[in-house]
């Protein structure tokens, strides 16, 4: 197997936008502003090889780059604090890194083929450990290619100051796009800086900047845990005490993988087919990680235990942002209940408790959190600080897997060092599509190997 040590730099440039920006300065927002202490995002795909020569597919993507950089200018842009305390992004075209490396000695088998997700897959990305804030000086965006023995991985790193999942993968998928010869780019991102989020409140920074609010040396694992179409179906009907009618139930699914990887489509068919269905697949599975998790951690039953999910409020706020309006547009909610409390009831009741803290989310309740932080501005406290959190980001409805360059799929995405720490899950869409699943789970070795030993857990997992 490679070793930790795996990646040699071949080469780094600057690209530029093909065209000069003509966008103005874009004041960050309430919901971008607190991500100014957290780490760039790192996401990336793994590709079989190429059916023609790595340098010229190096070239090839440089060009794709540059154009795609004209839809996206904030991305070819710096951070500038005026004199008020205010910080924008100024779409100024001085470009984002182009990294080449080579790990010519790697297989696909060794990116995919374990059990933890193996150390030199964070070798993969560029701008290690880099805080958002640091985007005052440094590139907002950074993209490495990276050659195997028998495949490419081209992973990302964005300020997540300046983009969330929605953004990220909207950029990600016109890349693609631009590359494989699409002329027309019909999801064009939406840098109005109109809504509630834009407030003239100050977050006042340390000269030097905020740091990160977890601890970046804990011992950790990694690991994805894939839960097929089948198996996702048979834990929504269990949450909500249904029987599984598969031709019906089969339906449904369908119905929601054509819009799960559509941002365009906020509300999901099954919501008027099936009204009953109250609790959705997605929070189903949360709630089963949660129940999961808190027996691994062997908590008393007095334990408060705590679940966020990142929402995203587009949809929510009223007037609706428009669906790829470009930022960061997600709060994050938190759900609490002792330890006891989650593994004395059941699934449902776990679930419902997810439940009712997403559907309550609404306009009213986006625009308290607003208010609440402008009476308190600060970074997020992203971490587990009390042993008890658990954290679930990304989505599976992130259209990941429609990143084709031009010679196919992806084969898996993954991500990087990022803002990982005990407790933190992200939710990834299945390469086979159909309303699959991966979780990318990171927990304390000790934790991670209670949940591999938990029969309710591992009855749903298809694939680990």
């Amino acid at each position: 197997m490679p070793s930790a040590a795996a990646v040699s730099l071949v080469s780094k440039c600057t690209i530029f936008p093909s065209q000069k920006s003509s966008l103005s300065d874009l004041k960050l927002s309430v919901s971008d502003l607190p991500m100014l202490s957290v780490h760039y995002i790192q996401k990336g795909c793994l590709f079989t090889r190429p059916p023609f020569p790595i340098p010229h597919l190096i070239s090839h993507l440089k060009l794709s780059l540059s154009q795609t950089l004209t839809h996206f200018p904030p991305l070819a842009g710096r951070f500038v604090t005026d004199s008020d305390g205010y910080v924008y992004i100024s779409c100024n075209d001085t470009g984002v890194d182009f990294v080449q490396a080579s790990a010519t000695h790697i297989f696909i088998r060794d990116v995919i083929g374990s059990t933890d997700v193996p150390d030199h897959v964070k070798e993969f990305f560029p701008m290690d450990h880099t805080v958002s804030y640091q985007g005052h000086y440094i590139p907002l965006l950074s993209v490495q290619v990276t050659e195997l023995a028998d495949g490419v991985f081209i992973g990302c790193a964005v300020n997540h100051s300046v983009t969330d999942g929605t953004s990220l993968w909207n950029f990600f998928n016109t890349f693609a796009q631009v590359s494989r010869g699409v002329k027309r780019i019909i999801r064009q991102p939406d840098f109005t800086r109109n809504s509630v989020l834009i407030s003239n409140v100050v977050l006042k920074l340390p000269a030097d900047g905020p740091k990160v609010t977890f601890s970046g040396d804990a011992p950790l694992r990694e690991r994805i845990f894939s839960f097929s179409r089948e198996s996702i179906q048979t834990l929504k009907a269990k949450t909500n005490n249904q029987k599984l009618n598969f031709d019906g139930e089969i339906n449904v699914v369908e119905l929601m993988a054509k819009q799960s990887n559509d941002p365009l489509k906020i509300k999901t068919e099954t919501e008027t087919i099936n009204p009953t269905a109250e609790i959705s697949s997605f929070q189903s599975l949360c709630a089963l990680f949660w129940r999961a998790v808190t027996r691994a951690r062997k908590f008393p039953a007095s334990k408060m235990t705590t679940f966020r999910m990142a929402v995203n409020c587009r949809h929510r706020l009223q007037p609706k942002l428009n669906p790829l309006y470009f930022g960061n547009a997600i709060q994050s909610i938190p759900t609490y209940a002792s330890a006891g409390d989650v593994l004395s009831h059941d699934l449902h009741w776990c679930a419902e408790q997810l439940n009712k803290n997403v559907k309550a989310h609404d306009d009213a309740k986006v625009r308290k959190f607003v208010e609440d932080w402008e009476k308190d501005p600060r970074c997020f406290p992203l971490g587990n600080f009390d042993g008890a959190m658990l954290t679930m980001g990304s989505s599976p409805r992130f259209p990941m897997y429609d990143n084709d360059f031009g010679w196919g799929r992806p084969v898996a995405v993954r991500s990087g060092r990022a803002n990982k720490f005990d407790g933190k899950i992200s939710a990834f869409p299945g390469r086979e599509g159909g309303g699959s699943v991966d979780l990318e789970v990171i927990l304390s070795p000790k934790t991670m190997q209670g949940l591999e030993y938990d029969p309710e857990f591992m009855q749903f997992v298809t694939r680990y």
